[in-house]
């Protein structure tokens, strides 16, 4: 039997850096993480990349490690230039692949969109490993997507396939960050689906939640909302309901568009579990085209936060 090819995975977010040696059979032998300095800008954070690879490659076990997988926030192209990612200082435009060709002289380094590269690893390792064709959604602080079409990630002739956050499920909604009006993520990202669950909650009082939260209404957020709704508060299931059936109504878009029928959903807010995916289910179901119907499924996402080194692996696996 061969030995499993190596590689370093890194999982590049707006606060930390996650490296991992991984395996070509999805085993995460090593992993580590570095603070990335977003704040500092473009420079520090990429000096923090190549420590973070060179923790791996000293502590690993593996010293001819010659490829290297990125996960980035942002849109990237072809070439692994990173364009203007969130929570990212200064990135308006950076060649990230080049730069840190710079470090590694002759390593294979391959640049990626985070929410691409989680749908990479759900397909090769996890819940999409059946599913040849399916749209990724990432649903936590924002909502990102991927869409695998035949086993491979479809990225459109820039790299910005996939934005699924941002269709607009009403075009006088609120305002959302990217500059559109009722994105889905204006209505169901983190921050913005406990803001709108604290402002619903006054009329609530006997809400579970209030308890959880200790009355400080600034600390709602969906971990909290789930709890209380695990619990049978009447109020917090109906949030996460309603929370479901916006996100089915973007997941309809998207089937309709692209001849979908599976939506796997990971990301802290999909932890929410069945209550939210059935209530995206039906939602998406009841708006597709009626010959669609049959068989949607959104189902649950199984590599949680490893998904982020499983992927930036396997884009050099």
């Amino acid at each position: 039997m061969s030995t499993p090819t190596t590689v370093v995975g890194i999982d590049l977010g707006g606060t930390t850096i996650k490296a991992g040696l991984v395996s070509s059979d999805g085993r995460i032998l090593y992993q580590t993480k570095l603070p990335s300095r977003a704040a500092e800008g473009p420079s520090a954070v990429i000096q923090q990349i190549a420590a973070a690879v060179r923790n791996v490659a000293d502590n690993g076990g593996t010293p001819t490690i010659r490829s290297v997988g990125i996960g980035s926030p942002g849109v990237v192209d072809d070439n692994g230039v990173v364009k203007a990612p969130p929570n990212l200082m200064g990135w308006d435009e950076i060649p990230l692949a080049a730069e840190l060709s710079h470090h590694f002289p002759g390593y294979r380094i391959v640049v990626e969109n985070d929410a691409n590269v989680a749908a990479i690893a759900e397909s090769r390792f996890g819940a999409g490993k059946v599913h040849p064709n399916f749209l990724f959604i990432i649903w936590g602080t924002g909502v990102g997507g991927g869409i695998i079409l035949d086993g491979k990630i479809f990225r459109g002739p820039t790299g910005g396939a996939g934005e699924v956050g941002h269709i607009s499920i009403d075009y006088n909604g609120p305002d959302c960050n990217c500059g559109n009006r009722g994105c889905v993520e204006a209505y169901i990202g983190q921050r913005y689906l406990s803001q709108r669950t604290a402002e619903r909650l006054r009329a609530h009082p006997e809400s579970s939640l209030l308890g959880l939260v200790g009355g400080d209404f600034a600390k709602i957020e969906p971990m909290y909302i789930a709890q209380a709704a695990a619990g049978g508060d009447r109020f917090c299931r109906e949030m996460l309901v309603e929370a479901g059936m916006l996100l089915g109504v973007a997941i309809a878009a998207v089937m309709d568009t692209i001849d979908l029928r599976i939506s796997i959903v990971g990301g802290g807010v999909s932890g929410a579990g069945d209550l939210v995916l059935r209530a995206a289910e039906e939602s998406a179901r009841s708006r597709v085209l009626k010959p669609l119907r049959p068989d949607i499924r959104v189902i649950q996402a199984e590599l949680g936060n490893s998904a982020g080194l499983l992927g930036a692996a396997g884009l050099v696996l």
